[in-house]
Parts: structure tokens; sequence; C-alpha cells
């Protein structure tokens, strides 16, 4: 089977609208966190969330644009130009390589902010006056795909995937396998997401899965922390270019790590709950493990969903012991979640890119926020500061509602 490796980043995050930004403020323990200004929170149990701040989208959409596209269809769009440009390939696909290239990116739940705005329209000014043109576009998931097809000149698979806070990585997992058996030669994936609106923080609140630590918003997401007391929602979008090895050193192309194993399994369990002891998750780290042909003793490093619940953070800490052995305890183990804020469908992608950067630049990010230990998650989860560590191998964890589990291990590319 074809090799395949990461070539191009593109964030856009809480802490950072682009990548370097957001990677500085990773080492730097930066949280994205503080009041909601998208809405009125006043009658809201959670009056915070990690928001992608001062966002310009003017470099890829022009005026006319601007006034209709949802916001996760503008990060998307962004994150994906910027990894592109990453890669050296500029705005467009390599001439006579378009059939070759393919877009996998997904949402957790797409338009909601112009659902939210054309209902209050249509309520003000009646239906023929309330909805866009636009409407529909603006609201579906595989627009976003669709947008950077049309603006690369990518003819290939063309798809989004939709799995709750697995989307991004499945999104990337599954480009990996379109790559490897030949059906694409590289393939732009990741994730992207924009709830933090009524609808989103609303639904949210009353499942009681969020934060209401509103007197410290900064220092709300903790995950492993024995005083989590839920996540702080987060939006932005995370993208990667993804090459066929061959094609990518053919035409001199920077790796920042190879993509070496990737597993996708259901917990078949609960609509929100994972399964006990998190048997779904074990089921993933082995196949991604087999996949990439790794004994768990080789990951260095595991990028974990680290949610800042109780359910996730000790059941993703009890997986890990399970399979990973007494070399659990030797592994360093972080949650930017931390810092970014959970990200839903975007987060895959995001941490993704992160595990990548953390291979071939020999940093670790850290967890902040880390303060009292929890029994019950008594792993290293590199607490508070970046650690200068080369790890050979790592893997990123992506969890979502309705049991849906993903795994990626990457591995940092040696050359031949």
């Amino acid at each position: 089977m074809r090799r395949v490796v990461i070539t191009g980043i593109g964030l856009v995050t809480p802490i950072g609208n682009d990548l370097e930004t957001t990677w500085s403020s990773l080492l730097a323990g930066k949280s994205g966190a503080g009041p909601i200004t998208q809405f009125d929170t006043t009658n809201y149990a959670t009056k915070f969330g990690c928001e992608v701040k001062g966002w310009d989208g003017s470099k890829w959409f022009d005026k006319r644009e601007l006034k209709h596209v949802d916001r996760f269809l503008q990060f998307g769009v962004a994150a994906s130009m910027m990894a592109m440009e990453d890669a050296g390939l500029g705005t467009k696909v390599p001439a006579g390589q378009e059939d070759r290239w393919g877009v996998y990116i997904g949402a957790g739940l797409g338009g909601v902010k112009t659902i939210e705005d054309t209902y209050a329209a249509t309520v003000a000014k009646g239906p023929r006056h309330g909805f866009s043109p636009y409407f529909v576009t603006d609201i579906i998931i595989n627009e976003a795909p669709g947008m950077v097809s049309i603006r690369t000149g990518a003819l290939g698979p063309n798809i989004s995937h939709v799995s709750a806070c697995s989307t991004g990585a499945h999104s990337i997992g599954e480009a990996f396998r379109t790559i490897r058996h030949g059906y694409a030669d590289a393939m732009i994936a990741g994730g992207c997401e924009a709830t933090i609106s009524v609808l989103g923080v609303g639904g949210f609140n009353a499942m009681r899965a969020m934060s209401t630590r509103n007197d410290d918003p900064e220092h709300a997401s903790r995950p492993f922390d024995n005083d989590r007391d839920g996540f702080v929602i987060g939006e932005g979008a995370g993208i990667v270019v993804l090459e066929e090895l061959e094609m990518a050193k053919k035409r001199g192309a920077r790796i920042y790590a190879e993509l070496t194993g990737y597993g996708a399994t259901s917990d078949a369990h609960h609509v929100a709950a994972p399964a006990p002891e998190h048997r779904g998750a074990q089921k993933c780290f082995r196949v991604a493990l087999a996949d990439a042909k790794l004994d768990p003793s080789a990951i260095g490093y595991i990028n974990a969903h680290g949610t800042s619940t109780d359910l996730n953070d000790k059941n993703e800490t009890f997986a890990t012991k399970v399979v990973f052995g007494d070399h659990a305890k030797k592994l360093a183990m972080s949650s930017t979640k931390s810092m970014t804020g959970h990200t839903l469908g975007a987060a895959g992608g995001i941490e993704g890119g992160i595990t990548a950067l953390a291979i071939s630049r020999g940093v670790l990010p850290p967890t902040t926020n880390y303060m009292t230990p929890d029994p019950d998650c008594d792993l290293d989860y590199v607490p508070n500061k970046p650690r200068e560590v080369r790890v050979d191998h790592a893997m990123s964890n992506s969890f979502g509602f309705g049991g849906t589990n993903a795994a990626l291990v990457m591995s940092r590319y040696k050359g031949d």
C-alpha cells in the first residue's frame, strides 16, 4: 500500500487565526476562553466560550459573499487555503493533476447560525422576505469541501464526513485511505465548526455537558483535573494536505509527518455517553496501531480527546492504560482543548495538525489548568508547560456522540 505524508497544515482557532500564532499560543499556555460576544447570554447557564477573535474573512471571500456565507464555511475555506499555501502549492492544485486531488471536509452541525438568523428574519418579515437565496447552500456541510474544490480546482472525490466530535479525524483518516488505496494522489482534509450560538450553547447546557465556571473562563477547561465541570465550547477549523509520498518527494515538499495508521470503531452503547471502560476506544486504539504495524510501546505521545468532562477523561485514561499496559505510565498525553476549548467537528482536524507539528518540531504542547490530580486520571498529562521531546510516533484521539471513535497514528518521516 502507498505511503501518505502531511505536507501542509491550516489552522483557525480561538488562540490564533493561523498556524504559527496558534502554535505559539499553545506553547505559551494561552487560553482562548472569554465572555461570549456573538449573542446575549443573560439567560444561559454558560456565558463564555472559546471564540475565534478578530476574524476577517476578506482574504478568501468578497464583500458580497461575506454578507451571507456562514462562519463555519469561512473557517473551513480559510484553513484549507492556508494549508495549501503552507504546502507550497499556492491556491490551486498542480496543473494536470486536478483529477487526482480530492477534498474531505466535515462539520458536526453545519450552518447553525444561518438557521437561527433566517428563522428570526422569517418571523419578523415573513417567508417572502426572510429567506436568502443562499440559505440552503450556507447551511449544508458539504459546501465546505465544495467551496474548497471550486477554489483549488480539485476534481477528485469530494465528501463531508459527519460524525460529531470525531468528524475532523474521520475526514483525515478516510482521506488517508483514499490515497493509500490509489483512488487519489492528494487530499485536502479536516473539519470546521462555528456553533457558539443560541442553539449550540443552549443545547449543550440542557445536556449539562458544559462548564458553568462563569467567574473564571480562562481556567474552566481543565482536562483530567479533579475539579473539571464540563467542556468549554469552541469554534474554528483544522485542515491538512495529504500527499502520496513519492509525489511529495518529487516536488520537494516539506514533510511534517507520515500518517501511518487509522482506526474507526463504534461503541454501540449510548447516544452520548461512552461505553463502560471506553471499550470502543480500546478497540479503536488497537485497530490504529495494527494499521500502523506498531507495538503500543512505540507511541511516545498522545493528543487526547480530553474534553474536561467527567465521563470522557476518566474513561479515556482507563482505555489508554488497558491498551498500552505498563507503557501507559511512560507516555506523554496532553489535551490541547485546555486552551482551544472543544471545537466539536473541527477538533480532530485541529488536533491532527497539532500532533503533526509536535512530531515535526520536537515539542509537546501542555495540558493547562491541571491543578488538582484526579485519582481516576493518573497518567502523564504534560501538565501546564510544554515539553521538548522528540517522539517517533504519536496518536491523536477523537470521540463523538453516537459512540463514534477515531484514532490517527503519525510517525516521524526519516526518509527512505
